[in-house]
């Protein structure tokens, strides 16, 4: 019998594609839930016990966060990457490690074909295919929901025919959770008035006045929250928890889909925020003019390509290089406060802070250059714009 393995969520969509693949193409349909951090133990095993009541011959869980760090979150930390200056690629990070293990688990079971539950109107048939066909170009694609141009209503109809009875009506917000935030769809988003209302947010607000939290990176990467130390991947949990409880992180992204249509989507990203926000004030600190300004640059080249599913481009490791080069100075410590909906950076201390130095403080003491110092370099320093003037003979009126 051919087999398939179905990259598989648990949700409408692939247990759809599961039913149809097994019953209308007769392919032995394997299941994968690539979990990067939107799953806990309970609803692993939920998800596992309903791939194989809708037919599944073989599911696994495969759990990646460390690799999903180490591989993607910690480059967009490194590169401050926020899509539009508002998205920390909370999902589009996510769509892309999912695809890749995907893909190889498909490899590893001798699968012939791999399947996923995208429509045809949206950025992850993109992100999927163009990462199955690049590791795998020998591995048929089937998307059954965007061949066939199903509507929710059509699904639902199907899988009740065929003795599933599981409740599918459609919810009034879709939530989307992972390690680096959770995005959330709804009404309000088809549109372009109207904000998410409060109760739409998977976190609500558990706690008033202020809360004083440190943060301690090593290299460019969170290595510590208040003196506890502990590996990336955790800390970003930890953080999460601290500041999801003020309700912080919230936000509506509208950027351009890859298809070439407007999309809005709201989210919710207490620590990727916070860390992005806190990682470049240090960077402000112990990083030159120079070395910001093209790693604003290429940051934003960096989280463009991987939101629009060019992960495996040879680019990709080369800007990784450079992220990773840029971070030997970023160790210290930020201050950060904790607030109803919303936190501040105190400040940052570190032995790398460019600020501590004997030169000079800015706006009150030089002690690196005299006056004539400081004269001669203007003077030079305005020789281009001088000789433009008096070459065009410029009024300025």
């Amino acid at each position: 019998m051919k087999k398939v393995v179905l990259a598989y969520s648990g949700g409408l969509d692939t247990s759809y594609c599961l039913k149809y693949l097994k019953n209308e193409q007769g392919y032995e349909v394997h299941t994968v839930l690539i979990n990067t951090g939107g799953f806990d133990d309970a609803e692993l095993d939920a998800i596992e016990k309903r791939a194989y009541e809708l037919g599944s011959a073989k599911h696994a869980n495969l759990t990646i966060l460390d690799k999903y760090y180490d591989k993607a979150i910690k480059y967009l930390i490194y590169g401050n990457v926020l899509k539009n200056n508002t998205y920390p690629l909370s999902v589009s990070a996510e769509r892309v490690f999912q695809a890749i293990e995907a893909i190889k688990y498909a490899k590893s079971v001798g699968a012939t074909a791999i399947a996923h539950g995208s429509t045809g109107a949206g950025n992850d048939q993109i992100r999927f295919d163009l990462i199955f066909q690049t590791i795998a170009p020998e591995i048929e694609i089937i998307t059954p929901i965007r061949d066939l141009k199903l509507s929710r209503q059509e699904e639902v109809d199907y899988l009740i025919k065929n003795g599933v009875h599981y409740s599918w009506e459609k919810a009034q917000y879709s939530i989307n959770k992972g390690l680096w935030g959770t995005s959330v769809g709804g009404k309000e988003t088809l549109t372009s008035k109207d904000p998410l209302p409060s109760e739409a947010y998977p976190s609500q607000l558990q706690k008033e006045g202020e809360e004083k939290v440190t943060l301690e990176f090593k290299k460019g990467e969170l290595v510590a929250i208040n003196g506890v130390a502990d590996k990336p991947s955790n800390n970003i949990v930890a953080l999460e928890k601290l500041a999801g409880a003020y309700a912080i992180g919230r936000d509506i992204h509208v950027g351009d889909t890859i298809i070439g249509i407007k999309g809005r989507v709201g989210f919710e990203a207490a620590a990727p925020l916070i860390i992005i926000k806190a990682h470049h004030l240090l960077e402000k600190h112990t990083l030159g003019k120079w070395q910001q300004y093209w790693k604003e640059q290429l940051g934003n080249w960096y989280g463009m390509l991987f939101h629009e599913g060019q992960f495996l481009d040879p680019v990709m490791r080369n800007i990784e290089s450079f992220l990773e080069d840029t971070q030997k100075t970023v160790n210290g410590k930020v201050f950060v406060s904790l607030k109803p909906y919303h936190f501040s950076l105190d400040g940052i201390e570190s032995e790398n802070d460019l600020m501590n130095t004997g030169f000079g403080q800015y706006g009150e003491m030089n002690n690196a250059w005299t006056s004539e110092d400081a004269k001669g370099f203007i003077k030079i320093l305005g020789n281009a714009q001088n000789i433009f003037s008096s070459v065009n003979k410029e009024t300025y009126e």
